[in-house]
Protein backbone atom coordinates (compact mmCIF):
# COMPACT_ATOMS: atom_id res chain seq x y z
CA UNK A 1 0.00 0.00 0.00
CA UNK A 2 0.95 3.48 -1.11
CA UNK A 3 1.04 5.95 2.19
CA UNK A 4 -2.32 7.18 0.73
CA UNK A 5 -5.46 5.29 2.17
CA UNK A 6 -7.67 4.90 -1.29
CA UNK A 7 -11.10 4.84 -0.17
CA UNK A 8 -14.56 3.58 -1.62
CA UNK A 9 -18.24 4.62 -0.23
CA UNK A 10 -21.13 1.62 -0.28
CA UNK A 11 -24.06 3.55 -1.13
CA UNK A 12 -25.23 7.78 -2.01
CA UNK A 13 -26.38 8.16 0.89
CA UNK A 14 -26.82 11.76 1.96
CA UNK A 15 -24.57 11.66 5.21
CA UNK A 16 -21.83 10.61 2.76
CA UNK A 17 -22.52 12.86 0.48
CA UNK A 18 -22.81 16.19 2.92
CA UNK A 19 -20.26 14.59 5.47
CA UNK A 20 -18.10 11.29 5.15
CA UNK A 21 -17.09 11.75 1.12
CA UNK A 22 -15.95 15.48 1.56
CA UNK A 23 -14.27 14.17 4.91
CA UNK A 24 -12.45 11.74 3.15
CA UNK A 25 -11.56 13.74 0.62
CA UNK A 26 -9.56 16.86 2.48
CA UNK A 27 -8.10 14.17 4.84
CA UNK A 28 -4.33 14.06 4.68
CA UNK A 29 -3.27 10.62 3.47
CA UNK A 30 -7.05 9.83 2.15
CA UNK A 31 -7.97 9.55 -1.88
CA UNK A 32 -12.07 9.13 -1.94
CA UNK A 33 -11.35 7.34 -5.17
CA UNK A 34 -14.29 5.23 -5.74
CA UNK A 35 -18.54 4.90 -5.14
CA UNK A 36 -20.88 2.32 -5.73
CA UNK A 37 -24.27 3.69 -6.75
CA UNK A 38 -27.45 1.78 -9.14
CA UNK A 39 -28.28 5.23 -9.38
CA UNK A 40 -25.60 7.47 -12.19
CA UNK A 41 -27.23 10.28 -11.18
CA UNK A 42 -26.89 10.12 -7.17
CA UNK A 43 -23.02 9.81 -8.35
CA UNK A 44 -22.85 13.69 -9.63
CA UNK A 45 -22.86 15.06 -6.11
CA UNK A 46 -19.92 13.44 -5.02
CA UNK A 47 -18.62 14.38 -8.80
CA UNK A 48 -19.00 18.08 -7.96
CA UNK A 49 -16.27 18.15 -5.40
CA UNK A 50 -14.06 14.89 -6.61
CA UNK A 51 -14.46 14.95 -10.79
CA UNK A 52 -12.14 11.75 -11.06
CA UNK A 53 -14.29 9.76 -9.02
CA UNK A 54 -14.73 5.92 -10.06
CA UNK A 55 -18.64 5.05 -10.27
CA UNK A 56 -19.58 1.17 -9.78
CA UNK A 57 -22.92 -0.05 -10.41
CA UNK A 58 -22.72 -2.88 -7.42
CA UNK A 59 -21.10 -2.74 -4.01
CA UNK A 60 -20.15 -6.51 -4.99
CA UNK A 61 -18.07 -4.42 -7.82
CA UNK A 62 -16.29 -2.02 -5.70
CA UNK A 63 -15.35 -4.34 -3.39
CA UNK A 64 -13.79 -6.21 -6.00
CA UNK A 65 -11.93 -3.51 -7.21
CA UNK A 66 -8.19 -4.05 -6.56
CA UNK A 67 -7.38 -0.15 -6.37
CA UNK A 68 -9.57 0.40 -2.77
CA UNK A 69 -7.92 -0.26 0.30
CA UNK A 70 -10.73 0.93 2.56
CA UNK A 71 -14.31 1.13 2.45
CA UNK A 72 -16.87 3.27 4.15
CA UNK A 73 -20.81 1.95 4.69
CA UNK A 74 -23.28 4.49 5.23
CA UNK A 75 -26.00 1.81 4.69
CA UNK A 76 -29.44 1.32 7.27
CA UNK A 77 -28.38 -0.56 10.39
CA UNK A 78 -29.37 -3.51 9.49
CA UNK A 79 -27.22 -3.95 7.16
CA UNK A 80 -24.11 -2.90 8.74
CA UNK A 81 -23.13 -6.50 10.21
CA UNK A 82 -23.16 -7.97 6.62
CA UNK A 83 -21.39 -5.70 4.54
CA UNK A 84 -18.98 -4.82 6.81
CA UNK A 85 -17.65 -9.02 7.08
CA UNK A 86 -17.97 -9.15 3.10
CA UNK A 87 -15.64 -6.17 3.04
CA UNK A 88 -13.35 -7.50 5.18
CA UNK A 89 -13.36 -10.94 3.11
CA UNK A 90 -12.69 -8.76 -0.18
CA UNK A 91 -9.45 -7.41 1.32
CA UNK A 92 -10.87 -4.36 2.26
CA UNK A 93 -9.95 -2.03 5.67
CA UNK A 94 -13.75 -0.62 6.70
CA UNK A 95 -14.95 2.03 8.50
CA UNK A 96 -19.01 1.71 9.13
CA UNK A 97 -21.74 4.29 10.54
CA UNK A 98 -23.13 3.55 13.58
CA UNK A 99 -24.22 1.28 15.41
CA UNK A 100 -22.72 -1.28 13.56
CA UNK A 101 -24.37 -3.91 15.08
CA UNK A 102 -27.58 -4.43 16.16
CA UNK A 103 -27.37 -6.30 19.29
CA UNK A 104 -23.87 -7.18 21.27
CA UNK A 105 -23.80 -10.35 20.10
CA UNK A 106 -23.20 -9.66 16.80
CA UNK A 107 -19.94 -8.27 17.49
CA UNK A 108 -18.46 -11.69 17.96
CA UNK A 109 -18.94 -11.77 14.24
CA UNK A 110 -17.67 -8.84 13.52
CA UNK A 111 -14.49 -9.04 15.83
CA UNK A 112 -13.73 -12.89 14.74
CA UNK A 113 -14.23 -11.78 10.96
CA UNK A 114 -11.74 -8.65 11.58
CA UNK A 115 -8.91 -10.89 13.60
CA UNK A 116 -9.16 -13.44 10.41
CA UNK A 117 -8.56 -10.83 7.63
CA UNK A 118 -6.02 -8.73 10.02
CA UNK A 119 -7.37 -5.48 8.95
CA UNK A 120 -9.08 -2.82 10.66
CA UNK A 121 -12.92 -2.62 11.01
CA UNK A 122 -14.82 0.18 13.21
CA UNK A 123 -17.55 2.06 13.92
CA UNK A 124 -18.20 5.46 12.27
CA UNK A 125 -17.74 6.54 15.99
CA UNK A 126 -16.66 10.41 15.43
CA UNK A 127 -17.03 12.32 18.66
CA UNK A 128 -14.33 10.20 20.15
CA UNK A 129 -11.82 12.13 17.53
CA UNK A 130 -12.82 15.65 18.63
CA UNK A 131 -10.08 17.00 20.85
CA UNK A 132 -12.99 18.18 23.04
CA UNK A 133 -13.49 14.86 24.09
CA UNK A 134 -9.63 14.56 24.84
CA UNK A 135 -9.36 17.24 26.91
CA UNK A 136 -12.74 16.21 29.21
CA UNK A 137 -11.30 12.81 29.76
CA UNK A 138 -7.74 14.62 30.83
CA UNK A 139 -9.67 16.47 33.09
CA UNK A 140 -11.94 13.94 34.54
CA UNK A 141 -9.86 11.52 34.61
CA UNK A 142 -7.04 14.08 35.77
CA UNK A 143 -9.03 14.93 38.66
CA UNK A 144 -10.36 18.51 37.69
CA UNK A 145 -14.02 18.03 39.57
CA UNK A 146 -12.48 15.93 42.27
CA UNK A 147 -14.14 12.46 42.59
CA UNK A 148 -16.77 12.61 40.12
CA UNK A 149 -20.59 11.38 41.28
CA UNK A 150 -23.16 11.74 38.28
CA UNK A 151 -23.43 12.40 34.98
CA UNK A 152 -25.94 13.22 32.71
CA UNK A 153 -26.46 12.86 29.14
CA UNK A 154 -28.41 14.73 26.80
CA UNK A 155 -29.62 14.12 22.87
CA UNK A 156 -33.14 14.79 21.38
CA UNK A 157 -33.75 16.02 17.53
CA UNK A 158 -37.62 15.77 16.09
CA UNK A 159 -38.04 13.59 12.54
CA UNK A 160 -41.72 13.02 13.48
CA UNK A 161 -42.94 14.13 10.34
CA UNK A 162 -40.27 12.22 8.26
CA UNK A 163 -42.21 9.00 8.28
CA UNK A 164 -40.28 7.43 5.46
CA UNK A 165 -36.84 7.75 7.22
CA UNK A 166 -34.89 4.41 8.33
CA UNK A 167 -34.74 5.42 11.80
CA UNK A 168 -38.47 5.74 12.17
CA UNK A 169 -38.89 2.06 10.62
CA UNK A 170 -37.96 -1.14 12.51
CA UNK A 171 -37.33 -3.32 9.33
CA UNK A 172 -34.28 -0.94 8.98
CA UNK A 173 -32.76 -1.00 12.60
CA UNK A 174 -34.09 2.17 13.35
CA UNK A 175 -34.91 3.86 16.85
CA UNK A 176 -33.70 6.93 19.09
CA UNK A 177 -31.01 4.86 20.88
CA UNK A 178 -29.75 2.76 18.24
CA UNK A 179 -28.94 6.45 16.06
CA UNK A 180 -28.36 8.90 19.31
CA UNK A 181 -27.92 6.78 22.22
CA UNK A 182 -24.04 5.29 20.95
CA UNK A 183 -23.50 9.07 21.88
CA UNK A 184 -24.92 9.67 25.13
CA UNK A 185 -23.59 6.49 26.08
CA UNK A 186 -20.65 5.99 24.27
CA UNK A 187 -19.71 9.38 25.38
CA UNK A 188 -19.53 8.58 29.14
CA UNK A 189 -17.83 5.55 28.91
CA UNK A 190 -14.56 7.28 26.85
CA UNK A 191 -14.54 10.07 29.22
CA UNK A 192 -14.72 8.17 32.29
CA UNK A 193 -13.02 4.78 31.57
CA UNK A 194 -15.91 2.95 33.22
CA UNK A 195 -18.59 0.53 32.08
CA UNK A 196 -22.22 0.41 33.82
CA UNK A 197 -23.07 -2.06 35.98
CA UNK A 198 -27.02 -1.80 35.84
CA UNK A 199 -29.58 0.07 34.04
CA UNK A 200 -32.48 -0.29 36.90
CA UNK A 201 -34.70 2.09 35.70
CA UNK A 202 -35.86 3.30 31.58
CA UNK A 203 -39.05 4.14 30.45
CA UNK A 204 -39.28 4.01 27.16
CA UNK A 205 -42.04 5.32 23.94
CA UNK A 206 -42.24 3.43 20.93
CA UNK A 207 -43.96 4.20 17.87
CA UNK A 208 -44.53 1.40 15.39
CA UNK A 209 -41.44 -0.47 16.85
CA UNK A 210 -38.82 1.76 17.36
CA UNK A 211 -38.26 3.66 20.77
CA UNK A 212 -38.67 7.45 20.13
CA UNK A 213 -38.41 8.47 23.73
CA UNK A 214 -35.97 6.85 26.29
CA UNK A 215 -35.09 8.36 29.77
CA UNK A 216 -33.34 5.90 31.75
CA UNK A 217 -31.10 5.78 34.96
CA UNK A 218 -27.58 3.66 35.25
CA UNK A 219 -25.17 2.78 37.50
CA UNK A 220 -21.81 3.03 36.93
CA UNK A 221 -18.42 1.71 39.74
CA UNK A 222 -17.95 5.19 41.12
CA UNK A 223 -20.87 7.28 39.61
CA UNK A 224 -24.78 7.34 39.01
CA UNK A 225 -25.89 7.88 35.82
CA UNK A 226 -29.31 9.71 33.82
CA UNK A 227 -29.91 9.87 29.94
CA UNK A 228 -32.92 11.98 27.45
CA UNK A 229 -32.50 10.72 24.60
CA UNK A 230 -35.54 11.42 21.97
CA UNK A 231 -36.60 11.60 18.18
CA UNK A 232 -39.72 13.44 18.88
CA UNK A 233 -38.25 16.69 20.93
CA UNK A 234 -36.33 19.77 20.19
CA UNK A 235 -32.90 19.94 19.27
CA UNK A 236 -30.76 19.40 22.48
CA UNK A 237 -27.55 18.37 23.37
CA UNK A 238 -25.22 18.41 26.38
CA UNK A 239 -23.00 15.96 28.70
CA UNK A 240 -22.26 17.39 32.43
CA UNK A 241 -19.92 15.54 34.35
CA UNK A 242 -20.31 16.34 38.17
CA UNK A 243 -18.17 15.89 40.78
CA UNK A 244 -17.78 16.98 44.72
CA UNK A 245 -15.13 20.00 43.45
CA UNK A 246 -16.73 20.85 40.26
CA UNK A 247 -18.70 20.75 37.36
CA UNK A 248 -17.54 19.79 33.63
CA UNK A 249 -19.85 20.55 30.87
CA UNK A 250 -19.70 20.25 27.13
CA UNK A 251 -22.46 22.06 25.59
CA UNK A 252 -21.92 20.78 21.90
CA UNK A 253 -20.76 17.37 22.48
CA UNK A 254 -22.26 15.46 19.17
CA UNK A 255 -22.42 17.97 16.38
CA UNK A 256 -19.87 20.45 16.84
CA UNK A 257 -20.14 23.22 14.18
CA UNK A 258 -23.84 22.18 13.09
CA UNK A 259 -25.74 22.18 16.88
CA UNK A 260 -23.06 25.23 18.00
CA UNK A 261 -19.64 25.66 18.50
CA UNK A 262 -17.81 23.00 20.58
CA UNK A 263 -16.73 24.10 23.88
CA UNK A 264 -16.60 22.69 27.62
CA UNK A 265 -17.28 24.71 30.66
CA UNK A 266 -15.67 23.91 33.94
CA UNK A 267 -16.36 25.32 37.03
CA UNK A 268 -14.69 24.37 39.96
CA UNK A 269 -14.77 25.01 44.17
CA UNK A 270 -13.36 28.28 43.99
CA UNK A 271 -16.32 29.41 41.49
CA UNK A 272 -13.97 30.27 38.82
CA UNK A 273 -15.69 29.18 35.54
CA UNK A 274 -13.57 28.47 32.60
CA UNK A 275 -14.28 27.82 28.91
CA UNK A 276 -12.73 26.30 26.34
CA UNK A 277 -13.99 26.50 22.83
CA UNK A 278 -13.00 24.28 19.72
CA UNK A 279 -13.76 26.45 16.57
CA UNK A 280 -13.13 25.30 12.58
CA UNK A 281 -12.54 21.23 14.38
CA UNK A 282 -13.91 18.85 11.48
CA UNK A 283 -14.53 15.71 13.98
CA UNK A 284 -15.00 13.18 10.44
CA UNK A 285 -11.41 14.53 9.15
CA UNK A 286 -9.92 13.75 12.15
CA UNK A 287 -11.82 10.35 12.46
CA UNK A 288 -10.65 9.52 8.75
CA UNK A 289 -6.89 10.75 9.74
CA UNK A 290 -6.93 8.36 12.57
CA UNK A 291 -8.49 5.46 10.44
CA UNK A 292 -5.87 5.87 7.92
CA UNK A 293 -2.83 6.04 10.41
CA UNK A 294 -4.03 3.08 12.01
CA UNK A 295 -4.10 1.44 8.53
CA UNK A 296 -0.86 2.55 7.66
CA UNK A 297 1.27 2.09 10.73
CA UNK A 298 -0.28 -0.32 12.97
CA UNK A 299 -1.11 2.24 15.94
CA UNK A 300 -4.26 1.92 17.89
CA UNK A 301 -7.16 2.77 16.94
CA UNK A 302 -9.27 5.61 19.30
CA UNK A 303 -12.30 3.30 18.77
CA UNK A 304 -11.68 -0.39 18.37
CA UNK A 305 -14.60 -2.73 17.75
CA UNK A 306 -14.16 -3.85 21.55
CA UNK A 307 -15.38 -0.41 22.40
CA UNK A 308 -17.80 -0.43 20.22
CA UNK A 309 -19.57 -3.25 21.34
CA UNK A 310 -19.83 -1.88 25.33
CA UNK A 311 -21.86 0.96 23.80
CA UNK A 312 -24.55 -1.27 22.40
CA UNK A 313 -24.35 -4.05 25.54
CA UNK A 314 -25.37 -0.50 27.37
CA UNK A 315 -28.19 0.29 24.87
CA UNK A 316 -29.19 -3.88 25.23
CA UNK A 317 -29.20 -3.10 28.81
CA UNK A 318 -31.78 -0.10 28.39
CA UNK A 319 -34.11 -1.86 26.05
CA UNK A 320 -34.17 -4.98 28.40
CA UNK A 321 -35.46 -2.63 31.08
CA UNK A 322 -38.21 -1.33 29.63
CA UNK A 323 -39.30 -3.89 26.59
CA UNK A 324 -41.72 -2.87 23.80
CA UNK A 325 -45.68 -4.17 25.78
Amino acid sequence: MTNTVRWGVLGAANFALNHMAPAIHAAKGADFAALATSDPAKAEGFKAFQPNLKVHSSYEALLADPDIDAVYIPLPNHLHVDWTIKALEAGKHVLCEKPIAMNAGEFDRLIAARDKAGLLAAEAFMIVHHPQFARARDLVQGGAIGALRHVDATFTYNNAGDVTNIRNRPETGGGGLPDIGVYTFGSTRFVTGQEPVAVPYANITYENGVDTFVQMAADFPAFTYSAVISMRLFNRQSVTFHGDKGVLTLTCPFNAAVHDQAEIRLENADKVVTVERFPGVNHYVHQVQNFCASVRTGAAYPCPLEFSRGTQAMIDMTLAACPPK
